[in-house]
């Protein structure tokens, strides 16, 4: 992706799917990742990895070159009931909260909401585990959450059961629990500031929330037949932009919320259907796409084609491409996971 080839590859003993950059910025903690395994079973695993900042950092590896194995020391792991759904570490602003569980913090969902914490001899603890349902024992699944960046206490959870539930994570109880869509959740998104949120489902719309006032949502788009929506991410450098993906579509659409139902454009490049969007933390303008056709694309939503159909940057990976985040604290890099395997790349 970039002109001097800067990839490191973590080869994992399963299939591997969520990740997550840690995002806590302090010494010791760069290029730290969490990594959750794909099993279709009960007994999956989280693992946290990080890339050795000893080794030659200026050598790359190969696609999935046995030796890259040796770049990233394994720091902890524990094993996880079914699939992460998403990993996210607490938000550099709940560093500040006063919280001494906070410098390690992060969170999973699945069939629950669940905080862990990884201590000073580097164990992964189970903090809390958090049921959205009142009234029975378990839950519907997770498919997503966002952590509010602004109130590092607020977390939101997408459900199958068409709800999303907002949670008070110091009393580790709901704020409030709404009806968010006619059908699934998928995933769910916060904007730069505190109160609005955005979310996508099986009903094929992109709706609006705010904190201040759930009695009401905005339908910012839905797709044209109503095909289901499967991921939304908020533009943090400038809230008027939204991004989704559409089931079994290569194409990605960008919504202007001034300018609701019809879309800004659409990044037409991929050949088969995409799997994940994430904007770039540093930009208002680049997003990058993965998807079924092995290709990982960055995108300038400037360009004044409508729809966009070049890419500025494409890197191909040897497998279909299953989950993307770009780094906040290293800008220059994204992670991404196909196969067995869990790349960073720098771009």
């Amino acid at each position: 992706m970039a002109k001097k080839k800067e990839i490191y590859t973590y080869k994992a003993p399963w299939t591997t799917y969520s990740l997550a950059w840690n995002r806590s910025g302090l010494p010791g903690e760069k290029f730290k990742l969490a990594v959750g395994s794909f099993k279709e079973e009960y007994a999956n695993t989280i693992k946290i990895i990080q890339l050795d900042i000893n080794a030659e950092i200026n050598e790359a590896s190969d696609n999935n070159s046995d030796d890259t194995q040796t770049y990233f020391n394994e720091v902890c792991s524990c094993e996880h009931p079914y699939p992460a759904t998403k990993i996210l570490w607490a938000p550099q602003s709940h560093l500040t909260s006063g919280k001494s569980s906070s410098k390690n913090l992060l969170a999973t969902t699945g069939d629950y909401l669940r905080l862990w914490a990884i201590d000073d001899n580097n164990k992964m603890n189970s903090e809390a585990l958090m049921n959205n349902s009142r009234h029975q024992e378990y839950c519907s699944p997770l498919t997503s959450f966002d952590w509010n960046e602004v109130d590092p206490n607020i977390i939101g959870t997408s459900s199958i059961d068409s709800t999303c539930t907002i949670w008070d994570l110091e009393k580790q109880t709901p704020r409030t629990q709404l009806i968010a869509h006619e059908k699934e959740v998928y995933d769910i998104s916060f904007a730069a500031g505190r109160d609005i949120f955005g979310t996508v489902g099986a009903d094929g719309s992109v709706r609006m929330f705010d904190l201040r006032s759930l009695e009401h949502s905005t339908i910012l788009f839905e797709s044209p037949d109503m095909s289901p929506l499967l991921k939304i991410a908020w533009n943090k450098q400038d809230p008027n932009y939204v991004a989704t993906i559409l089931t079994d579509s290569p194409k990605a659409v960008i919504i202007d919320i001034r300018v609701p139902s019809i879309p800004m454009t659409e990044l037409m490049g991929h050949q088969a259907a995409l799997n994940g969007i994430s904007w770039a933390p540093h930009s208002a303008h680049h997003i990058c796409t993965v998807g079924d056709d092995s290709q990982a694309l960055i995108w300038d939503i400037t360009s004044k084609v409508r729809p966009i159909e070049d890419p500025i940057l494409a890197y191909s990976a040897a497998a279909e491409i299953n989950q993307l985040q770009w780094c906040g604290l290293h800008e220059d890099w994204v992670a991404v996971c196909y196969d067995k395997y869990l790349q960073i790349l720098r771009v």
